[in-house]
């Protein structure tokens, strides 16, 4: 479905807190069809934008945990994550040109 890596609640301090880079966060479902939407923007804004930010995705469904913790309520979301902090959120699939928009800040 997605190029992104998958992360989980085992993974998720080791790939996105402890990173060095700046990491994006799809919180998805398999059932969501707006995170299905979304899937193949987030893999073009990768493959344009892979040396300024990592693109990883983390299934809700699979992965209660980290999803509780930060809140998640509705999917997708995208949480932008620096230094282990959260620096950006956004809500809901967007077209690539409001993503980009976005995101303008990290790319």
């Amino acid at each position: 479905m997605s190029n992104a890596k998958a992360v989980s609640d085992a993974s998720f301090e080791a790939d996105v807190i402890n990173s060095e880079k700046t990491i994006l966060v799809d919180f998805w479902a398999e059932w969501c069809g707006p995170c299905r939407a979304v899937a193949p923007i987030l893999d073009q804004i990768a493959a344009e934008h892979g040396d300024k930010i990592e693109i990883v995705k983390l299934n809700v469904d699979d992965n209660p945990q980290t999803a509780m913790k930060y809140q998640i309520t509705s999917i997708p979301a995208l949480k932008v994550y620096k230094g282990g902090e959260v620096v950006k959120t956004i809500i809901g699939a967007k077209p690539k040109a409001a993503l980009e928009a976005d995101l303008a800040a990290f790319i």
